[in-house]
């Protein structure tokens, strides 16, 4: 009889910064031969489907403000928790992986309640308000950053720098190189501002092209994502500064169009520095000023501080200065190409492969190269059974 492979359930909250690399992770555990559902809130359930996983959706809102708001937050989070109790009940996973926002925690919380492993995984260099909750309780936390802000005292739990997974769309672009840029090359700008777009930039953008020499301002190729509210603003906009422009709120091919770019400006969210290292592409950072704790911040001091990127705070994100910056930095094609190998250098695509490890390390199995390595070398005292046990009751 052929044993059942391991459970492995993924909470995370139902943003895109929390999905892609839980997603991520599923394609390497379900690779391995595990079972993969994911957890998370009414957001979240677009996600999951090109991988048919499971998904389930658990009661969680954020702490609100004000007495009344407060104990409707902490019903429902209780709620939440029972409904994961049961989950677990029926479900048996041998671990759960957070990847922070608040519908993560009752899961969490109840997979610590029933003595199952948690392993939690963080996105940003400043640690999530959920990760931090629940850090002192997790077997393993699992990082992104290799410095990361707020940590608390971890007592027994694992630190490992990971790196954050990215999708397999944007990790087939890492031997890419970085583009040639001769002086009478088209110069490809990338403008991203996150999942739903930035104004800022549909304001700001325009014009600082606007202002850049014209030797300069005809070999530009601009697409930028906005809002679509701002789609019209935004082509009325490039078409008189006479910029040849692709406006949409949406683009599906972000790793194809990053590849062929020789500029990206964008915010500067976890996933979103992960996909720039992964790739290697130089960036002008602008984070979103009102995180809670400042995170994307963070977050684009880290790249840019490894030389992969420049870094404007929005207040000083005015058209003016974005365009000395870029006739400065587009002349100088040499920069470019040496900031994108920095910011290459910095990432990775195998932090999929290093947190899955870290759960099979917290469910007490064996990983991939801990396998290999006992076949490679078996001993009298054992290891050929051990290898064989773990073979027939999980990989088979």
């Amino acid at each position: 009889m052929r044993d059942t492979p391991p459970l492995i359930l993924l909470a995370a909250g139902g943003t895109g910064g929390h999905v892609f690399p839980a997603e991520a992770l599923a394609r390497e555990l379900l690779g391995r031969g595990a079972r993969v559902a994911l957890v998370t809130d009414s957001r979240g359930q677009q996600f999951g489907g090109e991988l048919s996983l499971p998904v389930y959706h658990l009661h969680a809102c954020p702490l609100g403000k004000g007495l009344i708001r407060k104990a409707l937050s902490i019903a429902l989070m209780g709620i939440g928790v029972a409904q994961a109790l049961w989950l677990i009940h029926r479900q048996r996973p041998s671990a759960v992986v957070g990847f922070g926002g608040y519908p993560s925690v009752p899961l969490l919380y109840a997979a610590v309640r029933s003595g199952v492993p948690i392993i939690l995984h963080e996105q940003n260099a400043v640690l999530g308000r959920a990760n931090r909750t629940m850090t002192p309780m997790a077997h393993t936390l699992c990082t992104a950053f290799p410095h990361v802000v707020g940590m608390p005292s971890l007592n027994e739990t694992h630190l490992v720098h990971t790196g954050n997974p990215v999708r397999p769309a944007f990790a087939a672009h890492r031997g890419d190189p970085y583009p040639p840029l001769g002086k009478d090359d088209p110069i490809r700008l990338l403008v991203l501002g996150g999942s739903l777009g930035a104004s800022v930039f549909t304001h700001v953008i325009p014009k600082a092209l606007e202002l850049i020499p014209e030797v300069l301002r005809s070999r530009m190729i601009v697409a930028q994502q906005c809002r679509a509210e701002d789609i019209e603003v935004a082509r009325a906009a490039f078409a008189a500064a006479g910029i040849v422009a692709e406006v949409s709120a949406f683009f599906k091919d972000v790793p194809e169009r990053m590849a062929a770019a020789h500029l990206v400006i964008g915010r500067a969210g976890g996933g979103a520095i992960a996909e720039l290292a992964a790739i290697g592409r130089p960036s002008i950072l602008v984070p979103f000023p009102h995180g809670h704790a400042g995170e994307q911040k963070a977050n684009a001091a880290a790249l840019a501080e490894a030389g992969g990127a420049w870094l404007i705070p929005e207040e000083a994100f005015l058209p003016e200065s974005l365009a000395m910056r870029l006739e400065s930095l587009l002349t100088m094609p040499a920069t470019l190409g040496k900031t994108a190998a920095a910011a290459r250098g910095w990432g990775s695509i195998t932090a999929a492969d290093a947190l899955a490890d870290c759960v099979y390390k917290a469910m007490g199995l064996p990983t991939p190269k801990t396998l290999a390595a006992l076949s490679a070398n078996p001993d009298r005292d054992g290891q050929e059974s051990l290898l064989a046990l773990a073979t027939h009751e999980f990989y088979s």
